[in-house]
């Protein structure tokens, strides 16, 4: 045990020593109420610059936050919580080679609702229930004298809470027959952490009287569990004499890579169906080569060796959409539709969010037009469509939005699309942009009915794009829903410089389809292939017979947008502990004479449509049998099979053989020469952090 933790204190302080010998330099403190001085779970702190957020961090479960790679300077800090006035502390200096510290007390009030439709209140007790039980709701917990699970269950009838331990009793009954449900987490009195715990097992995440979830017990809950994500089941190996064909749609969603940023950033290991490597991939510019034709883009593709498990191959499939001039872009109709709940009171959620609508209004035309719905309680349009040439009556609109009130999704979405179609440009750019942290919980709000929703008002030929913000409470399994079905792009805003890459740097791409439902096909050769699998995509894949259906939905393309794909390939002949899905074929092997007298690996199909087009095209391209070595392939092929091994060994995949983190970053470290706004050199060092959080990646796998 001494030993380990010599390893971890040592891990610490050579990451302290990266930060400091790079000019850089970090601030920590803990933020706690002003009139108990209990520490606040999950609240907000801001790093601001000249009024702009610079940084946004979560407290942890002690109430503790942690800002690290900041330039030293004057800085104000914003903490925040739902039911709190924000503190800011202004002129803050934070000095160079120095552990700066602040801590900060914010009260208990109640912020002003300039937006705020109608109010939804759950309630205490449910009284058609057979079983004991009640719903207590944030506004009630904010007017209780204590924060403490014991005390707040005791509210309701029935409940008893045992001093001096974590019991409770509900009429009588034995206290492990109690089930708490703690933000959607079903959890027994053995769940809790008791003092025993405890003094059994220290490394326990505890907090006095708050103590939620014996966490030593649950490691799969070392993330925020009011935080949602689609399960995420990773592709098999499979035979092509079993499954010639492999079909998918594509994805040009960056949410993936920003927000498992986020976590490391915070000092976290993200959870695993957090991980998407195909997002992860295709967050960075590759530099690929444009359509020559009048092909709104352009394919690629490679066969190199694969680095991680060895005796393997990666074919590398890329698209690369064509650029358009900004003042050759179609005229815009946007409509901002905006979460103005509680949940976004948060300096990393509205605030950020007003931020990035302004950042957006500097890259619109004057002909350009913009609106602005609003739901809390309801819905409302704060925002009649209005020129862009008037930047100050939209700016004005933008400076009043205040949040407020329960999350009334469904009817926000239905008045955003119903703006958009009253107000439709034939030929032009009309989409919704929704910004929100996907907490829905009044109306339409479950996935399945949000999907059926988006698809009937897709229909109407507005697109849309999806932009999460926050932490804490993030849904970003709703948001991918949104985005997949309503023929848009998901991208997540965790702080300025990711809305400045969104609505600047990328404004076309993220805005503008160049090509709509966008599939691609690969047929594999048995006589070289001995089995295969996509990393990634486990969510966008497709049955065979889609490929051909014009009314199968897929992805959408943005202008000057890149598209990576990555097949690992089994060669005919290899040994291999991943060989394939099924057993060989006893009447029909490998030395097939239509694919011997063939030198193709793999054939590539592609079909898109036009952004207002509802019959797809086709395009066909072969690849042969030859693989390059690693350290020969191309600079971008090398970043985005670095890319690639990364998510695999923090998903900790079992299909990777073995890796050594070292290798990994020196590999992605060779091949980032094009990054001209840095952010693969901001990759590198996630790589480096993950590597010092994590034993088995400082250890690597043989």
């Amino acid at each position: 045990m001494k030993s380990l933790i010599i390893a971890i204190v040592s891990a610490l302080v050579l990451g302290i020593s990266l930060s400091l010998s790079s000019g850089q330099t970090s601030l920590q403190g803990k933020v706690t109420d002003a009139r108990t001085n209990e520490p606040i779970l999950f609240g907000t702190v801001a790093l601001m610059k000249d009024g702009v957020i610079i940084k946004g961090v979560e407290t942890d479960l002690d109430g503790n936050y942690y800002f690290s790679d900041i330039n030293p300077g004057t800085y104000d800090v914003e903490a925040s919580f739902v039911g709190y006035t924000p503190v800011r502390q202004t002129g803050v200096i934070i000095k160079a080679d120095k552990a700066n510290r602040l801590n900060i007390q914010i009260g208990e009030g109640v912020l002003a609702d300039e937006i705020c439709i109608t109010e939804y209140r759950a309630p205490l007790v449910e009284f058609d229930n057979t079983t004991t039980g009640g719903i207590v709701t944030s506004e009630a917990i904010k007017n209780l004298p204590t924060k403490s699970v014991n005390a707040i269950a005791a509210t309701t009838a029935g409940i008893a809470a045992q001093n001096g331990s974590n019991d409770i009793s509900i009429r009588g009954g034995r206290a492990n027959g109690t089930v708490y449900y703690m933000d959607g987490i079903r959890v027994t009195n053995a769940g809790l952490v008791t003092t025993k715990d405890q003094e059994a097992a220290p490394t326990a995440t505890t907090h006095k009287s708050k103590s939620i979830l014996n966490y030593h017990e649950k490691e799969e809950m070392n993330y925020n569990p009011n935080e949602s994500y689609s399960s995420i089941v990773e592709n098999k190996f499979v035979n092509p004499t079993d499954e010639a064909l492999s079909t998918f749609s594509i994805d040009v969603d960056r949410a993936g890579y920003s927000n498992v940023r986020r976590y490391l950033d915070n000092g976290q290991m993200p959870p695993q169906d957090a991980i998407r490597i195909e997002e992860m991939i295709n967050y960075f510019d590759y530099d690929y080569e444009g359509p020559k034709t009048d092909v709104p883009f352009a394919i690629h593709s490679s066969l190199v060796d694969c680095p991680w498990n060895n005796k393997h191959q990666i074919l590398h499939v890329a698209l690369q959409g064509k650029d358009i001039e900004k003042d050759k872009l179609p005229l815009s109709n946007f409509v901002f539709l905006i979460d103005v709940s509680g949940s976004m009171s948060s300096a990393n959620k509205l605030p950020l969010v007003k931020t990035s609508m302004k950042m957006l209004l500097q890259e619109m035309r004057p002909k350009d037009k913009v609106s602005i719905v609003v739901y809390a309680g309801a819905a409302g349009l704060v925002l009649e469509p209005t020129s862009a040439s008037e930047p100050q009556k939209i700016l004005d609109a933008i400076d009043h939005l205040k949040s407020g009130g329960s999350t009334a999704g469904g009817a926000g979405i239905k008045l955003a699309y119903k703006t958009a179609k009253s107000n439709f440009i034939k030929g032009g750019n009309n989409r919704v942009i929704l910004a929100t942290d996907g907490d829905f919980n009044v109306g339409t709000s479950s996935d399945m009915g949000l999907e059926d929703l988006i698809e009937k008002e897709r229909k109407s030929g507005v697109f849309l794009s999806v932009l999460g913000y926050g932490m804490g409470n993030y849904k970003d399994s709703k948001m991918q829903i949104l985005a997949d079905k309503g023929n848009g792009n998901h991208a997540y805003i965790d702080n300025i410089q990711e809305a400045r890459k969104i609505f600047v740097s990328e404004f076309a791409g993220t805005l503008f389809t160049i090509a709509k439902d966008v599939k691609i096909q690969v047929e594999f050769n048995p006589a070289y292939v001995q089995s295969y699998r996509l990393i990634g995509y486990e969510n966008r894949m497709l049955q065979k017979e889609d490929f051909n259906n014009d009314k199968i939905d897929a992805g959408e393309l943005g202008a000057g947008h890149t598209v990576t794909a990555l097949y690992e390939i089994i060669p005919v002949g290899v040994e291999s502990s991943f060989a394939g899905a099924v057993d060989d074929l006893k009447y029909q092997g490998n030395d097939k004479k239509v694919y011997n007298n063939s030198k193709e690996l793999a054939t590539i199909k592609l079909r898109y449509k036009e952004p207002d087009g509802n019959k797809s095209k086709k395009l066909v391209q072969e690849i042969g049998p030859e693989a390059m070595n690693v350290k020969e392939a191309p600079e971008h092929v090398r970043f985005a099979m670095s890319i690639a091994q990364f998510g695999l060994s923090i998903r900790k995949s079992d299909y990777i053989n073995t890796f050594d983190m070292n290798d990994l970053i020196q590999l992605a470290e060779s091949s980032k020469s094009h990054d001209p706004e840095g952010y693969k050199a901001e990759c590198v060092r996630l790589m480096k952090s993950a590597q010092l959080m994590d034993n088995e990646l400082m250890a690597g796998k043989e």
